[in-house]
């Protein structure tokens, strides 16, 4: 075979090619886990309420998240098997229709932004009205403007699904750090900018959102051949959203889950305090330094194993699956021994209170406890999802969030010790441990096993 005629994901050697696509992406993550962590340091300045506020408004922004994310698995996992089995045009439709469905999630945040954002926060356990001006203000303008979300994800996934991952690192790198700069500017009034306080927040993510949108979307015209962006494709094509869907549906109710996960650790979490509150929302901005490098990792593995599952490679494909748990679980254990050795170090960067601080530092410890086990499920959830089996996910994800987490959160709740909540995201993993392993020896058998091998 010529290796100039075969895209890499076919030929080159596989810890090469996984780490060829993965750390562009990985550190593409670490960028934006950083600019999460930095949003959330300059909105603590402004008060602690400010950051449980942001803590509130994470459901809906993981709901936005679940449309886009969702809808873009689909979309990366067919164009990487349309390419595999050599169907150009029809990989050209799936990429447009891709676009598509974006502009309509878009659209639909954008009505929940202008008539649904008020609602919501009444809705809270909370009696402190400026923790829900603060969230008021966030959420509205993230919602309202998610068109540039949705069009950044959309051009950053179609580069990934073609290999492309060095030109999705410089987009999301860039739109983070744009975010990074601008967010002190807007939040407290710097170089003559207007003092915006957590409007400021809000706006600097957008802005560096659509900054990133548009790289991505030169990106595409300028340097990835292998797909060609024409308007005439932008027509809806039901049978290919409907593909799109049947892969990228099981993430979306998976995000949506968390998103309900979130809700409800919120209201258990507010009974205790809204200090405790702040504590779940500084441990979700921590835990994305390990977490996204791992989510950046699973980006590459799932064109990997669309193209080899279209190309008929089953042992490149296994291949990629059990590099890609080892290297999870490398960050994984890091990042547990992180967060049990130096946690108050971590929350120092929130200037929190002392009751946060103390509080924190016992929630760390204990919540780290599930990370390694957290790097099998979420690598097997990936190959559920890039080989059509992504119902398997999303049951994985009902029975950990909805099942075993949350009811475990409000029982140990019952004792009256805040301490005792946090034990419920282990014990939680251990479920989602046992599904994934049962559900991974059905696919196994079931269908890597039946690809032909034309290595």
């Amino acid at each position: 075979m010529d290796i100039k005629k075969e895209n890499k994901m076919g030929v080159m050697p596989m810890n090469k090619l996984l780490l060829n696509m993965s750390i562009p992406m990985m550190a593409s993550m670490i960028v934006q886990a950083m600019y999460n962590i930095v949003d959330s340091i300059y909105v603590s300045r402004i008060h602690e309420d400010a950051l449980t506020a942001l803590n509130l408004c994470f459901p809906i922004q993981m709901l936005v998240m679940a449309f886009g994310n969702g809808m873009a698995t689909g979309v990366n996992a067919l164009v990487s098997r349309a390419l595999g089995e050599k169907q150009k045009d029809k990989a050209d439709r799936i990429a447009m229709n891709g676009v598509f469905l974006s502009l309509a999630s878009a659209a639909l945040f954008l009505l929940f932004g202008i008539f649904l954002v008020k609602p919501y926060f009444a809705m809270q356990n909370t009696n402190t009205q400026q923790i829900k001006d603060f969230g008021m203000q966030y959420l509205s303008i993230n919602c309202c403007l998610s068109i540039a979300l949705y069009m950044q994800i959309i051009f950053e996934r179609l580069l990934q699904s073609t290999g492309k991952t060095f030109f999705s690192m410089i987009t999301q790198g860039i739109g983070a750090i744009t975010n990074i700069i601008l967010d002190p500017i807007l939040i407290f009034g710097l170089l003559g900018a207007p003092k915006l306080g957590v409007r400021g927040a809000a706006i600097a993510t957008v802005f560096g959102q659509l900054l990133a949108a548009t790289l991505g979307l030169i990106f595409n015209i300028a340097v990835n051949k292998e797909i060609t962006l024409k308007l005439k494709n932008l027509k809806p094509d039901f049978k290919l959203i409907g593909n799109i869907y049947s892969i990228g549906f099981p993430s979306i109710i998976m995000m949506a889950i968390g998103s309900i996960m979130n809700t409800g650790m919120n209201q258990i979490l507010l009974g205790f305090s809204d200090t405790a509150d702040a504590v779940f929302g500084a441990y979700y901005k921590l835990q994305s330094f390990f977490f996204m490098p791992v989510f950046g990792l699973n980006g590459s593995i799932v064109p990997i194993i669309g193209y080899n599952f279209g190309a008929g490679k089953r042992k490149r494909l296994i291949s990629a699956v059990k590099l890609g748990i080892l290297y999870s679980e490398v960050l994984m254990v890091a990042g547990l021994l992180v967060f049990v050795i130096i946690p108050d170090k971590l929350l120092l960067i929130f200037d929190p209170s002392a009751e946060m601080l103390a509080m924190g530092s016992v929630a760390l410890r204990i919540i780290g406890i599930h990370f390694p086990i957290a790097a099998v499920c979420i690598v097997l959830g990936t190959v559920f999802q890039a080989l059509n089996h992504g119902m398997y996910s999303m049951w994985v994800s009902i029975i950990r969030q909805l099942v075993a987490l949350l009811p475990a959160a409000f029982l140990l709740s019952l004792t009256g010790n805040v301490d005792m909540v946090w034990f419920a995201f282990p014990i939680a993993e251990l479920f989602s441990l046992l599904m994934t392993t049962i559900f991974y020896m059905k696919v196994y058998k079931k269908t890597i096993l039946n690809i032909p091998d034309n290595d």
